[in-house]
């Protein structure tokens, strides 16, 4: 499967906001974002013209690298979304927020969505006391996410506590870091979601 190999701040200077693609260093002078806020390349301080279709596009690229989603994938939960009742655009954002990578970076057990995918696939989390390796499984209301006891010493989880108290959590998520423990409270909500996109904007260029 192809995968993103180069430096991930390009992804984010490339769409102009910061994406927390390596977790907290996003939130230091050390920033790529902060400290070159154009776009990659030679030709990034040049003033282009945007069209349309260019300001859509960049709306998705951007939900699509947040995310951490390849092109198939990403299209397949569009689909899925236009399937279901309701508004296509936070229903697709819905999804995104469901799965089971996500909540967990949403719990604040991981620094990135990138190392909760990391950690989920080495089998490091129990759903509902089972053992489970599938980032992108849908979390429902009631799940119970928990790391077992055995593995509460990796270094990355013992700072759970700290990164749960200084990011917060969201209300619909509730997060007991001194338990290694995480539940699912409700299904999330539009205005739940804090991560500046208009998903309209994605509905419009996939409806073309």
């Amino acid at each position: 499967m192809a995968k993103y190999t180069d430096a991930k701040c390009r992804q984010c200077r490339r769409e102009g906001c910061k994406l927390y693609l390596k977790g907290d260093r996003c939130f230091t002078e050390k920033c790529s974002q902060d400290k070159h806020p154009f776009p990659p390349g030679q030709h990034g301080h040049a003033r282009k013209k945007v069209s349309e279709y260019a300001i859509q596009l960049r709306e998705k690229q951007k939900t699509k690298r947040a995310y951490g989603l390849l092109e198939k994938q990403f299209r397949g939960y569009f689909t899925r979304a236009e399937m279901q009742k309701g508004v296509t655009g936070t229903n697709l954002l819905i999804l995104l927020e469901r799965r089971l990578d996500n909540v967990i970076y949403r719990l604040g057990f991981a620094n990135s969505r990138n190392q909760a995918r990391q950690l989920v696939r080495h089998g490091i989390f129990t759903l509902n006391g089972k053992g489970v390796n599938i980032p992108s499984l849908q979390v429902r209301v009631g799940d119970t996410i928990e790391v077992p006891e055995a593995k509460r010493t990796i270094p990355v989880l013992a700072q759970a506590q700290e990164v749960i108290a200084r990011r917060g959590c969201p209300a619909w998520l509730e997060a007991d870091g001194s338990a290694f423990k995480g539940v699912v409270k409700a299904l999330p909500e539009r205005s739940d979601i804090q991560f500046q996109v208009n998903e309209q904007l994605i509905v419009e260029l996939y409806s073309k």
